[in-house]
């Protein structure tokens, strides 16, 4: 073998190693993951390119649930009773093209038609289940169930009690109500504090509310 093609055969050695070391060391550029998260909690700065997008498919956060955007009924063919109290689901569709979210408890309240005044106390929170956020894609149903006391647990003079039709109801996270038919006995007077509510609302489950299974 000559000289040259000695050193020939070394050069391309040198390249060989190099290209390896190379490819085997950190990648610094912007991962698929997209940006971690700093210690204030905020989002660390992309080291992407400026023409690359900031953020990688799907990473959209999903909004809350307009009044607008929901229907709600109450399905008293999945109610239940148990120590002088009525169990209901309000059921909630998203009617919107979008997926929306839910978390925490509905406002819900007695009302005689969807333009009268709240009759009795709103409905207090149940804290027996924590909330948790919930996800309705377009047509998706979720429920929260509602503790009904009979109004014949009270004194007349206590309850004062007359027949309400509506339960006035806002979504968690909502200020504008929406409305489902619901005919029951109410305590058209707010109650002692000492006697509480005569309704009581657990926290939005997934899926429609079903007979028999725990709030």
């Amino acid at each position: 073998m000559t000289l040259a093609t000695r050193h020939l055969l070394g050069t391309a050695a040198l390249l060989a190693t190099g290209a390896l070391a190379a490819a085997c060391g950190p990648v610094h550029g912007n991962s698929a993951a997209g940006g971690g998260s700093s210690p204030g909690g905020g989002t660390a700065p992309s080291t992407a390119p400026a023409s690359s997008p900031a953020a990688s498919p799907g990473s959209a956060v999903t909004s809350g649930c307009s009044s607008s955007a929901l229907k709600a009924y109450v399905d008293i063919a999945q109610g239940g009773a148990a120590a002088g109290s009525t169990y209901v689901p309000i059921d909630f569709t998203n009617t919107s093209g979008s997926a929306c979210t839910l978390n925490g408890y509905p406002g819900v309240s007695f009302v005689r038609s969807p333009t009268g005044g709240q009759l009795g106390d709103p409905a207090s929170r149940n804290p027996a289940a924590a909330p948790a956020m919930v996800t309705l894609a377009p047509g998706g149903i979720a429920h929260a169930v509602l503790q009904v006391a009979e109004a014949g647990n009270y004194s007349q003079s206590a309850c004062t009690p007359v027949t309400a039709h509506w339960l006035k109801i806002f979504p968690p996270n909502q200020a504008t109500a929406i409305y489902a038919r619901y005919d029951v006995q109410a305590c058209s007077a707010r109650l002692p504090a000492k006697l509480g509510s005569q309704l009581g609302v657990y926290v939005v489950r997934p899926g429609a509310g079903k007979a028999g299974h725990a709030p």
